[in-house]
């Protein structure tokens, strides 16, 4: 039986993401987020957008102080 390798390549992808996504909400206590991203399976959208989200707002509260 040969399997199509965009399918695994599919599931790789969304997996990698998925576990970054889920390490970075855990670490941050987002709960919600937490749980919407283990639930749904989105290869890797809502993942990359949470993020990149986490990645913008942390620039925004970087304050320079003399």
């Amino acid at each position: 039986m040969a399997q199509n390798p965009w399918i695994l390549l599919v599931i790789v992808w969304s997996a990698v993401w998925k576990l970054i996504a889920l390490w970075k909400a855990s670490r941050n206590n987002h709960l919600t987020i937490f749980i919407v991203l283990a639930i749904l399976n989105t290869v890797g959208i809502a993942e990359i957008a949470y993020l990149i989200y986490l990645k913008m707002k942390g620039k925004k509260e970087v304050k320079v102080t003399e």
